[in-house]
């Protein structure tokens, strides 16, 4: 059968919004860490369906902000034990943020934080911290059970399809920043007993950084059920799609946070949809 051209420009229309969905789901995430970003990549590529994963073992060395921006478009922060490199990674890591790329952290971030427990003699995270969710609430991850409170979630692309979440021993230990978009806290308090975020994000100027107050490595050095359990893998997943998006959610959703450096990747596709109806209705003009 033969398109009509009004036919013919709403597929195209309808083919270019799908293709915008697509690519701003998949992305490629890189995964810096001085330990058990391999195992972490592995667990996730077999786990979180639509991207890609790949390892960097930043305590081998601080790679350079172009082969960050070549390489990936989303990038996964953590550390397991303090070093002295986290300085640099976290410059290089505010660069990238601030080129628009967004930036998920989870659990054992804290610790390396220049305001982290003593005990852990913190190297500071540099820039990263002037652009990150959280502080510490001066002692960093308890090593206690942590759970998600269900009643605290914000409907939030971050937090779609969440129904439970705990961890054994690796969350919690931080403190929301004024102009963090907190959509979903620990059932526990921190150390100071106040709210302690479990899914939080910020955006400042064109840098989304998210931050998941869990280990994403918790399946590589703990047991299913016991050390981590509900909607792991789900959680993780959101947030990588929301930051291959650009960190954006419909207007009027609540913790609505727009990133600025994504507009013009908006409008550009806005345009071409534009172009493409606007030509489907000249065909049709023409054949009358």
């Amino acid at each position: 059968m033969k398109l009509r051209p009004f036919r013919f420009a709403a597929v195209c229309a309808i083919f270019a919004v799908a293709m915008l969905v697509a690519d701003a789901r998949a992305a490629r995430v890189g995964i810096l860490s001085n330990l058990h970003a391999s195992e972490t990549a592995a667990d996730f590529a077999a786990q979180v369906p639509g991207h890609t994963f790949t390892a960097v073992d930043t305590l081998a060395g601080v790679p350079s902000l172009a082969s960050l921006t070549s390489s990936f478009d989303v990038l996964l922060i953590f550390e397991d034990g303090t070093y002295p490199g986290a300085t640099t990674v976290g410059n290089v890591v505010a660069a990238f943020a601030n080129t628009g790329r967004a930036v998920v952290l989870g659990t054992f971030y804290e610790q390396d934080r220049s305001d982290g427990p003593p005990v852990n003699s913190p190297h500071s995270w540099g820039l990263l911290e002037t652009i990150d969710p959280n502080t510490t609430d001066g002692e960093g991850t308890p090593y206690a059970p942590r759970t998600l409170n269900i009643a605290s979630l914000v409907a939030h692309p971050l937090t779609a399809g969440i129904t439970s979440l705990f961890s054994g021993r690796f969350a919690g230990g931080n403190q929301a920043k004024l102009g963090t978009i907190v959509v979903g806290t620990w059932t526990q308090p921190n150390a100071r007993g106040l709210s302690d975020p479990a899914i939080a994000y910020r955006v400042t100027g064109s840098a989304c950084v998210i931050h998941l107050a869990s280990a994403p490595s918790d399946p590589t050095i703990g047991v299913a059920g016991m050390e981590f359990g509900g909607d792991f893998h789900r959680l993780w997943g959101n947030a990588f799609d929301f930051g291959a998006a650009g960190c954006i959610v419909s207007v009027g959703s609540p913790g609505v946070g727009l990133n600025p450096a994504a507009i013009p990747t908006l409008n550009a596709w806005g345009l071409a949809l534009t172009i493409l109806l606007i030509a489907g209705a000249t065909v049709v003009r023409r054949r009358r």
